[in-house]
């Protein structure tokens, strides 16, 4: 083969018996990760759940694009569902989740509503979006993320900076709009593990807008 190959056998006898490199044997963790995960799922996880359970549930900080690489080496995949004949349509502005503050904007205590939504900021080098956390009983913001995206991320970081600097009673409300970022499968869980409870108001509801927007006290 070496011959064919155009190789020296010597080159091929050390690089055989080279030992693994970190990435590899750090991949090769993961892979194990991830069986055990689509395993306990009864082989439905797909890749986003997966990684969202990775990075929610094993504190592992991993890309997804990475995870769908490890899933293919593995031979790992989730479960499609299967198309069904609609019989039920969903009407436009029905929620993913309920109303719990019905504009009811005055809470008598902190730490039991707070309000979220995503604003964007114009750079020379572009576009950066800031994600922050109001308490609605002090209007302070009490977390806040920045970045160049729009993923789900974004939104999870301002909440963790708002669960480690108030550290809030089981129970808590988080209201916001209905953006993909707030419905995402890696917020809502990063909510249940909290035991926050998420509130999703209307459609371009202007109240809802006006109560974040009018918010200037940052503590």
């Amino acid at each position: 083969m070496c011959r064919a190959l155009g190789v020296n056998r010597t080159s091929f006898h050390d690089w055989e018996r080279r030992a693994p490199s970190d990435r590899a044997l750090s991949d090769a963790w993961l892979i194990e990760k991830i069986k055990e995960i689509h395993a306990a799922s009864d082989g439905t996880y797909g890749a986003r759940r997966i990684h969202a359970e990775l990075r929610l549930e094993h504190g592992i900080r991993v890309g997804r694009k990475r995870v769908e690489r490890l899933m293919k080496t593995a031979g790992i995949a989730g479960v499609a569902p299967r198309k069904r004949r609609r019989t039920t349509v969903r009407l436009p502005g029905v929620r993913v989740a309920p109303d719990l503050v019905e504009r009811d904007f005055r809470p008598t205590a902190p730490n039991l509503t707070w309000s979220a939504d995503i604003t964007y900021i114009s750079t020379w080098e572009g576009f950066l979006y800031l994600a922050h956390v109001q308490d609605l009983f002090s209007r302070l913001i009490v977390g806040w993320s920045l970045a160049d995206h729009l993923r789900a991320e974004l939104v999870v970081d301002a909440l963790e900076m708002a669960l480690h600097r108030r550290r809030p009673e089981r129970g808590l409300i988080h209201h916001s709009d209905m953006g993909c970022q707030y419905t995402a499968v890696l917020f809502g869980k990063r909510c249940e593990r909290a035991g926050i409870e998420i509130s999703v108001g209307s459609v371009g509801d202007c109240f809802d807008k006006e109560l974040v927007s009018y918010c200037t006290s940052w503590g």
